[in-house]
């Protein structure tokens, strides 16, 4: 196999690994109703276990990326895509069983750890056996093509039952778990990994102030992306009553509509990563129309459910600097840590969804709904700003080296 293709089938593996990954995590978010109606649990307490399912599934990731980003700088990127796929895939086959909440919730805190490998060891491979003036566009290309799982998720869970929703991920990703076994090393790890240069250890983020500052950034500049899918998108059908949206809004139209957003959003600001040489100036152009969209939103009244799906895909759309976030973590370090920061710096993001989750539950005793989601919404974007502003350009940065540590 040469190079090139070598290069094109490794950027096309990791599209669809994300593919399936983007529709098991999200999946969830688009059967939580139809699943914990079937499991009997009473309307009002649908969305507090369904903040507590999902909480546990981003448990689940924060363990996970740890996990999975150690083990990518101490074995190897292809053995996170391996097991990571492995996991999560089974974990939602036995989803499609569950018959109470409790076993619901742990099922879903494995299918995240599991959920956790995917995206961090696909953008750090990816990085790597590209050049750094072509990187930007395959990092696009594993985001937007990924991210269309969402979009088969939400119309898999409107077609068909959630048990079959749950089962068709799952057997998605143990046939893709077949075509990874071609895959190739990336060889700056190769070189790495037979050295003496110590790999992989996650606690040496915080040992230099520098390292934490740069990883702590990497971080905060995702969480308003999170906020937007967490709060705004997945629960959509409460915000909604608040709003006075003309029409029935449901869960699963809305992480559809939001991740089309997200799919154009990731692929537009990844070429225009490209064209105009900096990841820095477009996370603050896609940043900035996230926080307008995020005021629009919590003021927007008396629309019809339509109006309110384009309002999602303009969420998604803003916030479609996932794929230049990952990349800019995955380049802040060397490839003795790279896995680990790209791993882990994701499902962190993710993961903020408890504390994001738990804040705007907090200001619901204090404010309305809708005022607990815009604050909540504009400390998240503020310090994104900030940490974006404290961190360096890597646009042009040259990934062959290793992390003094």
């Amino acid at each position: 196999m040469t190079e090139r293709r070598e290069v094109f089938f490794t950027v096309l593996i990791c599209a669809l690994g994300y593919f399936v990954d983007i529709y098991d995590l999200l999946l969830f978010g688009i059967v939580r109703i139809p699943s914990l109606q079937d499991l009997g649990v009473p309307p009002e307490n649908m969305m507090a276990v369904g903040l507590h399912l999902l909480n546990m599934q981003m448990a689940g990731m924060l363990l996970g990326g740890i996990l999975w980003g150690v083990l990518g700088d101490k074995r190897g990127r292809k053995s996170v895509l391996f097991g990571s796929i492995l996991l999560y895939s089974l974990a939602n086959i036995a989803n499609a069983f569950v018959t109470n909440t409790d076993v619901y919730a742990i099922l879903r805190f494995f299918a995240g750890i599991g959920l956790a490998g995917e995206l961090g060891a696909a953008i750090t491979l990816v990085s790597e056996v590209m050049s750094k003036e072509s990187r930007g566009y395959g990092t696009a290309i594993v985001a937007s093509v990924g991210i269309l799982g969402a979009v088969v998720a939400s119309l898999i869970g409107d077609t068909f039952s959630w048990q079959t929703a749950y089962l068709v991920g799952g057997g998605m990703g143990l046939a893709l778990l077949l075509l990874r076994a071609t895959l190739v090393e990336s060889k700056m790890f190769s070189e790495v990994k037979n050295s003496t240069v110590v790999k992989g250890d996650f606690f040496k983020l915080f040992t230099s102030p520098d390292r934490f500052a740069r990883y702590a950034c990497c971080i905060l500049i995702g969480v308003p992306i999170w906020f937007v899918i967490g709060i705004l998108i997945t629960f959509s059908p409460e915000l909604t009553k608040e709003i006075g949206v003309e029409g029935l809004v449901t869960g699963s139209k809305s992480i559809m509509w939001c991740y089309v957003g997200l799919s154009l959003g990731d692929l537009t600001s990844g070429l225009l990563s490209q064209l105009m040489k900096s990841r820095k100036k477009i996370i603050l152009v896609f940043l900035s129309l996230t926080a307008v969209l995020i005021v629009t939103y919590v003021f927007t009244r008396n629309i019809t459910a339509t109006q309110f799906y384009a309002l999602c895909a303009l969420l998604g759309f803003g916030s479609g600097y996932w794929a230049i976030f990952v990349t800019v973590a995955a380049e802040q370090f060397g490839t003795n840590l790279r896995a680990t920061v790209a791993t882990t710096v994701p499902n962190f993001v993710r993961g903020s969804v408890v504390v994001v989750t738990m804040s705007f539950q907090f200001l619901k005793t204090q404010f309305n709904v809708l005022q607990s989601a815009l604050i909540v919404g504009m400390i998240c974007v503020c310090v994104a700003f900030l940490a974006l502003y404290k961190l360096k350009e890597t646009f042009h940065k040259d990934l062959d080296y290793h992390e003094p540590l």
